[in-house]
């Protein structure tokens, strides 16, 4: 039985993660103007742990915010733009062969790439071909980068922040299926308002205001919410909810909404599961509680797993959209 005592110290922890929490979305939000949104879902899948795949025009601050955020959270940020020829080697590093100026004595050493940074940022990462894109994928699952049968540890914290162009499909190679499951969230940037256009020319007409940002939270502190998150209270109700959510996703599933059947050929993974329950615990936190609730769920629910539905052939060419089906699932789970 928790005391008093310990209940006040979850209470201040509680608080004190709320006021970080909306500390680094105000810092970010006066910076990229006119996507409060977007902002708001970077955090939380940051602190839930997770890579972010973010789908939006050319020009709308992307890359901008990335470096933002790297800048606030003071950890290391490398850039990685995404071409046709980039080869693997490129992204994880490669063995080079060393020979002293005066010396006989030749030696392998590993030159270690971009992957090796807290904050990795892929731009444009469908116009690399699926060799380089699956160079990512054991860095992105197994946090470490295997070279000649020797692993090697990426640092702590490490997220990968992918960005892509929605609409052009030409010298593109869509992401498989393996390794869109990996990303937490996909972030849908849309174009702002004639309002927040007005605020930005006055913002970064002339400067980037994320090249002259301090740091507000340490990686350290990061690390503590991230840490914060793993108490949170997740009821057998709670999980229960949440799973029948994952299943009604499923087209072939005896839980399976009418809709996924109709519309659906394969539902959210396994890993689906766990993006939304690990992404509710910080909604949870952010919103001042301890305990995640159902509405917590539906709040992450589309982020989550927008990215892990694959429609039958007949409504991709009816040109149905996965949100629209996804969210009339959501909204009939949040009935039942």
């Amino acid at each position: 039985m928790r005391t008093l005592e310990s209940l006040e110290i979850i209470d201040n922890r509680i608080t004190t993660f709320q006021e970080d929490f909306l500390k680094l979305r105000d810092r970010l939000t006066h910076v990229i103007v006119g996507q409060d949104d977007v902002v708001h879902d970077l955090i939380i899948a940051l602190l839930a742990g997770g890579h972010i795949l973010l789908e939006g025009l050319p020009g709308l601050g992307k890359t901008h915010l990335v470096k933002a955020l790297a800048a606030s959270i003071d950890v290391s940020l490398s850039r990685i733009q995404c071409t046709p020829d980039l080869m693997p080697a490129d992204i994880t590093g490669s063995e080079i062969l060393l020979k002293a100026n005066h010396d006989d004595d030749v030696r392998i050493d590993f030159r270690r790439g971009p992957v090796f940074s807290s904050l990795l940022l892929v731009d444009e990462i469908n116009r690399t071909t699926p060799k380089t894109q699956s160079a990512l994928l054991e860095a992105m699952q197994e946090y470490q980068v295997t070279c000649a049968g020797v692993s090697y540890h990426l640092p702590k914290p490490f997220w990968v922040i992918a960005t892509q162009n929605p609409i052009e499909l030409e010298g593109t190679f869509p992401l498989p299926e393996a390794q869109l499951d990996r990303f937490l969230f996909k972030i849908s940037v849309n174009y702002p308002s004639a309002d927040s256009l007005l605020r930005m020319i006055d913002i970064s007409l002339d400067d980037e205001p994320a090249d002259h940002l301090a740091t507000i939270l340490s990686s350290n502190r990061i690390m503590e919410m991230m840490q914060d998150a793993k108490n949170v209270v997740v009821s057998d109700t709670t999980k229960r909810a949440a799973i029948a959510l994952i299943l009604a996703t499923q087209g072939d599933n005896a839980q399976s909404s009418s809709l996924a059947r109709q519309h659906i050929r394969y539902g959210s993974s396994p890993r689906g599961l766990q993006a939304v329950i690990k992404a509710a615990r910080i909604k949870a936190l952010s919103d001042g509680r301890a305990h995640v609730a159902i509405d917590d769920i539906q709040d992450v629910a589309l982020l989550a797993l927008r990215h892990r539905i694959l429609l039958n052939m007949e409504s991709d060419l009816d040109n149905i959209s996965v949100d629209d089906i996804l969210q009339q699932i959501i909204s009939s789970w949040r009935k039942s």
